[in-house]
């Protein structure tokens, strides 16, 4: 795992098809390749599931604010 103090790193995931980026510190990179290795599907996929329940909800935030609140609320 990297430092936690690092600056957001920006990387391309697919979502439905269409591709869009995402900027997120590498830590939670980190997290999220480890939580799509734990359920055993692809990053991709995972952010996809995230994305729809982001959008599901009342009052949708950003994506990587989806992710980040995702990881770190998610049972353990």
């Amino acid at each position: 795992m990297t430092t936690p103090y690092h600056p957001p790193v920006k990387r391309s995931v697919e979502i439905a098809g269409h591709k869009t980026s995402v900027s997120l510190e590498p830590l939670f990179w980190d997290m999220l390749r480890a939580a799509a290795a734990g359920e055993g599907v692809p990053v991709n996929a995972l952010v996809a599931r995230i994305d729809e329940e982001r959008i599901a909800s009342a009052t949708p935030c950003g994506l990587a604010a989806a992710i980040r609140l995702w990881l770190v609320s998610r049972p353990r």
